[in-house]
Parts: structure tokens; C-alpha cells; sequence
């Protein structure tokens, strides 16, 4: 039956325009014309549904095309182009951000939206997915470094894949001081309450916060800190201002060297906090450092420990830091037991909306 299927096809097609069309399916019997008729309607149905969707096929290949091409100019973007476009007033807020930390980028990006600094801020994207996530949504506020880390996965503090990560991070903000701008640095599981910048008082090169617990007078000192039990002083390398001048370059420059004299180990564990610090006591004497007031930038050591300071400091906290505690979920389920969270009920206040 197929076989005369085929064949009364091709008889069809000798002469697509016969002069009497009734004649011709004269000659064949009723059950084969029904059959043609099936195939006639089959084939007219193929070529209107073909014809109905081949310009969305079309348009489907062109947004694919489109989105490539979108790639390939993010991947071409670089640190000098990115800087210059967020810059406001000769100044940038920078974060270093893999895949797994979008949702504390997000958080972290709508809590300075409200203070409306969210314009100055650069993504320092540490791999493909985060660049090209960010600059959909921002376009122009991502940036990628190379080379690019492994980092598909949420590093645990301590790890190497942790080190690596965090070991680029001086070498990202001597490039941007280095272009001449001053430069905010934040870990992204941090949460503004308040403006920071009234409190970047003076002309100072490096502005840093502590990293201990134990509760300072509000007047306290703004020199750097004694060294501890270790010979180094505690001072967090997740919130720092840094200006374009040679004190602040040379700090960077002396960071980078002890993060390459200290190489990550199974026996020891390193990360760029302890080398920052070193670097900022082997050069204190040749650059004017600024410890920022413990009240208005507490660790999150003492924020989150001490209810009796944070009652009595209540209305000076500026920025709040989520350390002391590790864990990726920890994390999250501490922020929304403060009320730190925001992605959940104010996404739309972030410039990458919901996620």
C-alpha cells in the first residue's frame, strides 16, 4: 500500500498543473483517491505549519545569536573600561563573587541601593556564569579578571580553593588604585545599615576595620592596633578604602608579597587576612592608616554575640559583617534571624531583581 502511495506521488508531480485534474483521478480507485486526498491534506498541513513557525525559529536563532555576541563583548570587557563606567566622584565599590554567592551579592547590593550608592558598585565576576548573569541583568557592572579560579562551588573557609579566591583580591585593588580611583572594598555577606562614607573622614591612605570581639571605648584610638598572640595585629580584610596614593599601593604591594611568602598547605591552612595584616604592621611607619570606629563597623564577632552592646550602641551601626560563623546556610539563617535578609521580600530593590 505504501508502494502505490509513493508511486501515485510521483505521478502527481510529473505535471503539477494538469489540464483537467477531475480526469486525471478518474483513472484510479476510490480507496487510492482517498489516499492522495490524506497526503495532499498532510502535505499542506506540513508546509502552513513550517511556514507558521520558521520566522519564530528565525527569531529563536537570532537571540541565540544575539546572546553569544553579548557574551563575547563581556568577555572582552576590561578592569580600565568597567572602572570608568561605575566610577561616581572618582570612586568605586568593589566585591570579588563566584556563582554560589549571587544570592549574598544580591542581599548586599540592595542594602547599599538604599543608602543610593548601588551606581558605584563593581562586580569583580570570578567566573563566566556570574559575568554573564550580572551584565544581562546590570549591564556593565561586571567585570572578569583573568585567569579565572575554579570556583563552581561555595569554597569552605580554610580550604585552598578558599585561598585562591581570596588570594586575588589585593592584586584586583592595586589594578584600580593604580587607574587613579579610590576604592571600597566589601565581602558580599555583609549588610549596610547606614552611609559609610561620612565616616572615610580626612586624607588618610588605608581605612580598615577590626577584627576582634572585645568591646573598644567609643573614643578609641584610629592607629592601628597592637600586635596580638600571633605578632600581627587582627584587622578584617573584608572591609577596606583605599586611596590612589603610593602609601596605599605600597600596602597593597607588601600584601601581595606575604600572601606569596605564606603559600596555602594541608599543615597550614592560610588565607590573605593574616598576610594583610602583616603587611599593614611592616608598613605602618610609611603610610598614614585610619582604623574606622568599632561601633559603626562591628565583626560580626561582636554584633552578633554581644545584645548588651549592640542595645547600647543602637543607631550607630553602619556596616554589619556575618563572619564568626561558617557555613553558606548558617549564614543566610543568621541573617534572617536579624532581619538582614532582604532578598526574600525586597528583590525588587536590587539592580539584578530577583534571581
Amino acid at each position: 500500500m505504501s508502494f502505490l502511495h509513493q508511486r501515485t506521488q510521483a505521478n502527481l508531480l510529473l505535471d503539477p498543473y494538469p489540464i483537467n485534474p477531475r480526469n486525471l483521478f478518474q483513472n484510479y480507485q476510490r480507496p487510492t483517491s482517498i489516499l492522495n486526498k490524506t497526503t495532499l491534506f498532510i502535505l499542506l498541513s506540513l508546509i502552513l505549519i513550517l511556514g507558521f513557525f520558521s520566522p519564530y525559529t528565525s527569531i529563536s536563532q537570532t537571540l541565540l545569536s544575539s546572546s553569544k555576541d553579548s557574551n563575547s563583548k563581556w568577555r572582552g570587557y576590561t578592569l580600565d573600561q568597567a572602572v570608568s563606567f561605575v566610577a561616581k566622584n572618582g570612586t568605586v565599590i568593589v566585591c570579588a563573587v563566584s556563582q554560589p554567592y549571587l544570592p549574598f551579592l544580591n542581599n548586599w547590593l540592595i542594602s547599599i541601593a538604599r543608602q543610593k550608592h548601588e551606581e558605584k558598585v563593581l562586580v569583580i565576576a570570578e567566573d563566566y556564569a556570574t559575568l554573564y548573569k550580572v551584565n544581562k541583568r546590570w549591564p556593565g557592572h561586571a567585570v572578569l579578571i583573568p585567569p579565572v579560579p575554579d570556583t563552581q562551588t561555595a569554597y569552605k573557609f580554610g580550604s585552598q580553593g578558599f585561598f585562591n579566591f581570596t588570594s586575588r583580591r589585593p592584586r584586583h585593588l592595586l589594578s584600580i588604585v593604580e587607574l587613579g580611583y579610590n576604592v571600597m572594598y566589601n565581602d558580599v555577606d555583609m549588610v549596610w545599615l547606614a552611609d559609610p562614607f561620612p565616616y572615610l573622614q580626612g586624607n588618610h591612605d588605608v581605612y580598615f576595620t577590626d577584627d576582634m570581639a572585645a568591646v573598644k571605648p567609643l573614643d578609641h584610638s584610629h592607629d592601628l592596633p597592637p600586635p596580638g598572640k600571633k605578632g600581627r595585629p587582627y584587622i578584617c580584610s573584608c572591609m577596606i578604602f583605599l586611596r590612589p596614593t603610593l602609601g596605599a599601593k605600597l600596602v597593597l604591594k607588601k600584601w601581595i608579597e606575604e600572601l606569596q611568602l605564606q603559600p596555602w598547605s594541608k599543615a597550614q591552612k592560610a588565607n590573605d587576612q593574616p598576610a594583610f595584616n602583616w603587611a599593614l604592621l611592616k608598613t605602618k611607619e610609611q603610610v598614614d592608616l585610619y582604623l574606622l570606629p568599632q561601633a559603626a563597623f562591628p565583626t560580626g564577632g561582636l554584633y552578633f554575640r554581644n545584645k548588651t552592646w549592640v542595645k547600647e550602641t543602637k543607631g550607630k551601626h553602619v556596616i554589619i559583617h556575618n563572619n564568626y560563623i561558617l557555613g553558606f546556610e548558617k549564614k543566610i539563617k543568621r541573617f534572617r534571624d536579624y532581619g538582614f535578609w532582604l532578598v526574600d521580600d525586597h528583590a525588587d530593590e536590587s539592580p539584578l531583581g530577583r534571581l
